[in-house]
């Protein structure tokens, strides 16, 4: 799997900044922060806009108009995240080498092959008036800030330059980072279509077609078959493994199984609260980082209202309330990406067969600048499907189809969310809306509750789009986009609440497939378990099940364990006793103070990578380099292990059991070895699951304790509700019934301002770590900016 954009950025801004870019650091402020009386021109602006901003620096917009609300948005957002604004459309834009070196030439590259810049040009074009409107007011309060600032933030100065001035296309650009967040199915499709030309059907559908037992149970489907147990065939492969690859090398990728970026969404209907009020509980999970990837505000205008977080370089509410509707977002995990295989032939390699005949490939020249180096030439390759994806698949090129590259794929629908007034304008809306696959969990003012999805889901032909296949005969391929009215919803369910956490939902036969690769369904089910038996339930009961660290996904293999860990092998191997006490200490939570689960976590992991090798390393060799990403390891794995069979797995002579005790003794070898030999059985969670949320310039162990949040231990796991591992965890908590957002809950790591000056860097950062709640709602002003048209 490629090294993730923001493990570049921390690499190349350290160097950087060790090296000492700029010969001058001036002031680090941005801009002198509002005081009571302040004001400001700001040109565009039809009449004055006010800002308040509360004790954690939450700004509270005042206008009479969405463009001179969203003018003011644009100022306050560039005033306390400019250089992350400019982060995110050079990334998108294949633009950081420009300032940031020779380490990202490969990340931009991808982007300029992809066709980000090019496409974020097309889909303003686009655009409907309205949402233009809305990205040129936005861009006008940025720029206004870039034109009066008196000093650049600390990142600009450090690395010697000045930013651009904001253009719409820019933020349409940040909406096309957002797809790349988000997006996981490239990996997978290409994964599958290996395995499928490399694997027998029967372990194909057994690896990718099994529900796991969570979403069995939420699907009602406990008794539907599962694809049988290729026995004869996973034997074949481990028999084969042992004669080719006698050391057995890691295939997964390293998140292979892991938590997905994803998020947690619920919302519950009046009839299981106390006074008949509707709540919505959202977290989203995302990669963390300082500052926040979510900024808040509060805006109002005319007659409407908003609350929530802003994406910066956005001028739209992601998830909040407009006090008649509260809506919240998981990522789908919908296929809106295909990797289209080109058939193309030695002689005229610049050709590719369409159904229309060989067509040559159109081929533009893109020049990428490098800081301190001669600019880089790539030639950009495209088809009438797309552009030529950077990596071959099987040895052949592949084009991507991909929505975000689509101008009729992306739009700012989101902005609508201001006027609706109940869920079933919501659902209107947002199943019109463009932008990434999204789930929506809704919950209005009249008590009532609905999920559905958003984005543009492609109508596929001839094939499923699960693995790359041929569109040059003109029988697969894209048929435009499903209706808006197609898309599955669930509206007062009887339940009266309705869950998601990435999983499969239950939308019943006949429905439109819109994905593949959904998580398991484990956090999904803790969270129905833990809603069924709560009634009446209040914001703060929701926050807290935000919080829940119950864990016993991991309870399969704390039962494998110690099935194997009886009294002979122990006596045998007299350094296994650790590791029983260890695994029978666990309580089946993930809390800090809690012992046992390290060992488990890591016992997983082996018994994962050792299996998997032997079932699939084979595989590797018809795409060499490529590292497997599967959504579902469990379900497989764990169907195996319960066959108790040597034959199935890669065991030693010892059998079933000394493969599975060898798993576990390797498993503690590696934990006490990573904490400097501490007993398993005294070995707290709060030593491996920590939180480690860092500034592009903290990577500097001079910058590092100025920059970065603390390390400290952080409750939770992968798998929990209270989602986190070492680099993705709940980028914010929100809480709100809508008309009653005075009770609401929002909180998020780290805090408003990217300034490390300012007392808002880092104020939100403690009761996020504590899991305190905070207030969704602006509190009583301590600054106060007032913004004055200018003077025609």
């Amino acid at each position: 799997m490629r090294r993730s954009v923001r493990s570049l950025l921390l690499s190349a801004l350290a160097s950087l900044a060790i090296a000492g870019c700029a010969e001058k650091t001036q002031g680090t402020a941005l801009a002198p922060a509002p005081r009571a009386g302040d004001a400001a021109t700001l040109a565009g602006l039809e009449r004055a806009v006010t800002v308040t901003s509360d004790r954690l620096g939450i700004p509270a917009i005042r206008a009479a108009s969405r463009e001179d609300a969203l003018r003011a948005l644009g100022v306050i957002t560039a005033r306390d995240r400019l250089f992350q604004m400019d982060l995110l459309r050079r990334s998108s834009g294949g633009r950081l080498a420009e300032v940031l070196g020779r380490d990202l030439l490969e990340a931009d590259t991808r982007q300029r092959l992809y066709g980000l810049p090019r496409a974020a040009a097309a889909i303003l074009s686009r655009l409907p008036e309205s949402q233009r409107a809305a990205l040129d007011a936005y861009a006008d309060g940025v720029n206004a800030v870039l034109r009066s600032a008196e000093a650049l933030p600390i990142e600009f100065q450090k690395l010697g330059y000045r930013p651009e001035p904001w253009r719409p296309e820019d933020s349409v650009l940040v909406v096309l980072g957002m797809f790349n967040a988000l997006s996981v199915t490239e990996d997978i499709e290409r994964t599958q279509t290996v395995l499928t030309q490399r694997l027998p059907e029967g372990v194909m559908s057994f690896l990718i077609e099994s529900i796991d037992p969570y979403t069995k149970a939420l699907l009602g489907a406990q008794d539907a078959a599962s694809p049988p147990l290729p026995a004869e065939e996973l034997r074949a492969l481990v028999a084969q493994s042992r004669k080719e690859r006698p050391q057995r090398e890691r295939v997964l990728s390293e998140d292979a199984g892991e938590a997905p970026v994803g998020s947690n969404g619920w919302a519950v209907a009046g009839q299981r609260t106390r006074d008949g009020r509707a709540i919505l509980a959202n977290d989203m999970h995302l990669e963390l980082g300082v500052p926040n990837i979510w900024y808040r505000a509060e805006l109002r205008y005319g007659e409407r209202e908003v609350a929530g977080v802003v994406l910066p370089g956005l001028p739209l509410v992601i998830v909040g309330t407009n006090r008649h509707v509260a809506w919240g977002m998981t990522n789908l995990h919908g296929d809106v990406m295909d990797l289209v295989r080109l058939d193309t032939r030695p002689e005229r390699p610049d050709e590719y067969l369409t159904p229309s005949g060989w067509k040559r490939f159109d081929v533009a020249q893109e020049t990428i600048k490098v800081r301190g180096e001669p600019d880089a030439t790539i030639a950009v390759r495209s088809t009438i499907w797309g552009p030529v994806a950077p990596r071959p698949l099987l040895g052949a090129p592949v084009a991507v189809r991909w929505t975000a590259l689509d101008p009729e794929g992306v739009d700012l629908g989101l902005l609508e969310m201001d006027r609706v007034r109940s869920v079933d304008e919501a659902v209107a809306v947002l199943r019109a809306a463009g932008g990434p696959g999204c789930n929506v969990l809704l919950a209005d003012r009249g008590g009532r509750v609905a999920w559905t999805v958003t984005g543009r889901m492609p109508r596929r032909r001839g094939f499923d789009g699960s693995v790359s296949v041929s569109w040059a005969d003109g029988r697969a391929g894209w048929d435009g986009y499903l209706a808006p009215a197609a898309l599955p919803r669930i509206v007062d369910p009887p339940s009266g609440f309705i869950v998601n956490a990435n999983h499969r939902m239950p939308i019943g036969e006949g429905a439109p497939v819109l994905g593949h690769d959904y998580a398991n369904g484990y956090r999904a089910y803790r969270i129905t378990e833990r809603l069924r038996e709560a009634r009446p339930v209040t914001e703060a009961d929701l926050f807290q099940l935000q919080l829940d660290t119950q864990a016993e996904f991991f309870g399969f293999y704390r039962d494998l364990a110690l099935r194997v860990l009886t009294e002979e092998a122990v006596s045998r191997r007299p350094a296994l006793a650790e590791a029983r006490r260890a695994a029978a200490a666990w309580d089946g939570r993930a809390d800090v103070s809690g012992v046992g689960l390290p060992l488990l976590v890591r016992f997983r992991r082996v018994l994962a990578d050792d299996v998997f090798a032997a079932w699939l390393g084979g595989s590797r060799a018809a795409e060499p380099g490529l590292t497997l990403a599967l959504p579902d390891i469990d379900t497989p794995l764990q169907r195996a292990l319960d066959a108790r069979s040597a034959d199935l797995v890669p065991a030693p002579a010892g059998g079933w059991d000394a493969f599975v005790l060898a798993a576990l003794e390797k498993a503690m070898i590696a934990v006490k070895q990573e904490h400097g030999g501490r007993p398993l059985d005294q070995l707290e969670w709060g030593a491996v699951s920590r939180v480690r949320i860092a500034h592009p310039l903290g990577a500097s162990p001079e910058l590092a304790a100025r920059l970065n949040m603390p390390d400290e231990p952080l409750p939770g796991c992968g798998f929990c509700v209270r989602l986190a591992t070492r680099s993705v965890g709940a980028s914010e908590r929100l809480v709100v019934s809508p008309g009653h957002e005075q009770d609401g809950i929002l909180h998020m790591p780290a805090g408003q301002s990217g300034d490390p000056l300012s007392p808002h860097y880092r104020d939100q950062q403690r009761a996020w770590v504590d899991g305190r709640p905070l207030p969704l709602l602006a509190g009583p002003a301590v600054h106060t900016l007032t913004l004055v048209p200018e003077r025609r």
